[in-house]
């Protein structure tokens, strides 16, 4: 189907937009090819994100209306807040979902990005719609099941809206903020917005209705980190040793893994001061991986220097390529 001119003028636009071109230059034919092409990157990606945002709003809705909300139980953050508020005052909880959320994300325009606003926003919208309007089935009344399995599905619609570029709980936009402006770390601060809140919530229902909504909240909190960081624990893995070219061979042609060379000095050691030039190998393996690396090492080197740090995602590289056998 052929664009009209109005059409083409905002596609040309948009290339150059990508390209960081100004509207009075022109694009060669390389370009033009270059920008429709991060043009169509764009655009699949953000689909991808809108549906991970769509689906993240169902399963949250389906947490709250097939498990908390006739149960009398809640979550941390905003999420508890909301039905808190709606158990003790019997206003809609679609409309405290937008409300209580509201100066959240108003900071997070500030604090974040404008698109980030945006999208949480939608995602805000569209989850007060689908509690008010989606016939989700009641599930059960048994307290155990209704703390885990509406954690869970919970905790799965915040990590794919968090995926997807926006939130359907404020909580983490207010720590972000405050942690600007202060020593305590953003989980310190989600940490103590919601030990008020359940210390509320064992005041006004019951300490059995809190603690099974502590139960609730970690079932929750549980799968957005899952969700987030996928089943793969990655670690990075930093080796310091005089026979790391045997080590770096290994890594490369037996494990299938990609790794980066410095050069460094030798410091303080048990032999003194030694300043001599060594190679520094730095990979990134999966959990399940760790146990035949630092055994090889330990086989190559019993006196190497291993450190490890955990990581929670990587982006390129070799690191989800499949092993070599």
């Amino acid at each position: 189907m052929a664009l009209n001119p109005q059409h083409q003028s905002i596609i040309i636009h948009e290339i150059k937009k990508s390209l960081g071109k100004k509207d009075s230059e022109g694009l060669s034919k390389y370009e033009m090819a270059k920008g429709a092409w991060r043009l169509r990157k764009t655009i699949r990606r953000e689909i991808k994100y809108a549906f991970m945002i769509l689906i993240g709003i169902l399963s949250a809705g389906f947490g709250l209306k097939g498990f908390l909300i006739h149960n009398g139980f809640i979550d941390g953050g905003v999420m508890g807040i909301s039905l808190l508020t709606n158990r003790e005052t019997g206003v809609s909880l679609s409309l405290l979902i937008i409300v209580i959320n509201l100066p959240f994300l108003l900071l997070g325009w500030k604090q974040i990005s404008k698109l980030f606003s945006l999208k949480s926003i939608g995602a805000i919208a569209l989850l007060a719609l689908a509690v008010e309007f989606f016939p989700y089935p009641e599930i059960t009344h048994d307290k155990l099941l209704v703390s885990v399995f509406g954690g869970f599905f919970i905790g799965a619609g915040i990590g794919l809206c968090i995926r997807g570029g926006g939130v359907i709980d404020g909580t983490e936009v207010l720590a972000i903020y405050l942690n600007r402006n202060s020593s305590l770390s953003v989980g310190d601060f989600i940490l103590l917005f919601n030990i008020g809140i359940f210390s509320i919530a064992a005041y006004l229902l019951s300490i059995e209705a809190a603690l099974y909504s502590i139960l609730t909240y970690l079932a929750a909190s549980k799968t957005v980190d899952f969700i987030l960081e996928g089943i793969e624990e990655f670690t990075g893995v930093t080796i310091i040793s005089p026979h790391s070219e045997e080590i770096a061979d290994f890594i490369k042609h037996k494990m299938g893994r990609g790794l980066t060379i410095y050069s460094g000095k030798r410091g303080y050691g048990k032999r003194g001061e030694t300043y001599t030039n060594t190679d520094i190998i730095f990979t990134v393996v999966t959990r399940l991986e760790i146990s035949r690396l630092t055994n090889e090492v330990e086989k190559i080197d019993p006196h190497a220097f291993v450190v490890m740090q955990s990581i929670r995602d990587t982006r390129g590289g070799m690191v989800k390529k499949k092993p070599l056998h």
